[in-house]
């Protein structure tokens, strides 16, 4: 891990404001235009866009015989910008107003999606829900954080982001699809009118969720003008056991790390059976 004495933050901003809190609470999400610096986006798409793998997968870009898109989770190989992310003030900031302060670092990743790459449907990311060992009934309406970065950003309809505001508001049962929010059958317990937002991102924006709310990804045309749109996620989870994805710590991030980063990654990371010997 990169370890910083810089002070500046990667972003515009140095705090949510309490718009942006209300709308996490109330709607599950909270959306950041254009809220990277400029050397912030610039750098971090050098950095996906140069490590080995990502390289070559663009550098065969025009050799798929089908459309594919490329994922690492979780991504510890990480530079100096991306490295930052994880405790840059702004974030900090967010995260302590919105979730508190007990809070670990859960995993990373990050994808590139060239044209031709279908729709990813509506689902939710809270990986506890679809597990009923008695641990993870427990940890259920405990806080689970996505902040997905899009670097260089994307159009309507062009593997865009689209989400149910207010979804997060209606208890995870098998009863609770998608579908049903959307044809108005659960607008009652989540107090507002359940409805689909399709999002459209400049460059260097953010998408901060709980990942209780519905969200999904639209396909990528085969004559999109953007090569690849790149995404990259940090998540963050309320103190507690352990989640699926719960990465270990690589000894690298540790070494030289303050008191306070140390504190986001001192927490158990997810081994098969973890959940039983809680």
């Amino acid at each position: 891990m990169f370890v910083t004495t810089e002070s500046d933050s990667l972003f515009r901003l140095s705090g949510p404001s309490q718009a942006d809190i209300d709308s996490f609470q109330d709607y599950g999400h909270i959306v950041f235009q254009d809220v990277l610096t400029e050397d912030a986006r610039e750098n971090l798409i050098d950095e996906v866009t140069q490590l080995e793998g990502a390289r070559q997968f663009i550098e065969g870009l025009e050799h798929q015989s089908e459309p594919r898109s490329y994922f690492v989770r979780p991504w510890n190989d990480r530079g100096p910008y991306s490295d930052r992310l994880i405790d840059d003030p702004f974030i900090t900031a967010l995260l302590c107003s919105t979730i508190g302060d007990d809070y670990h670092f859960c995993h990373s990743a990050y994808n590139i999606a060239p044209p031709g790459i279908g729709e990813l449907p509506y689902h939710q990311d809270h990986h506890h829900w679809k597990h009923e060992n008695p641990v993870n009934l427990a940890e259920r309406d405990k806080y689970y954080v996505q902040i997905l970065y899009y670097p260089n950003g994307f159009q309507l309809g062009d593997r865009s982001l689209k989400v149910i505001p207010g979804s997060h508001r209606v208890a995870p049962t098998g009863e609770a699809t998608p579908e049903r929010m959307l044809a108005g059958e659960f607008d009652g317990e989540a107090e507002c009118k359940l409805k689909e937002k399709r999002l459209s991102l400049p460059p260097g924006s953010m998408v901060y969720i709980n990942a209780r709310m519905f969200h999904a990804a639209e396909a990528k045309p085969l004559d999109s003008p953007q090569r690849y749109r790149i995404f990259t996620i940090d998540i963050f989870k309320e103190a507690g056991p352990p989640h699926r994805f719960t990465q270990e710590i690589p000894e690298e991030w540790l070494a030289g790390a303050s008191p306070e980063r140390k504190k986001l990654f001192m927490r158990d990371p997810y081994t098969e059976g973890c959940w039983n010997a809680q």
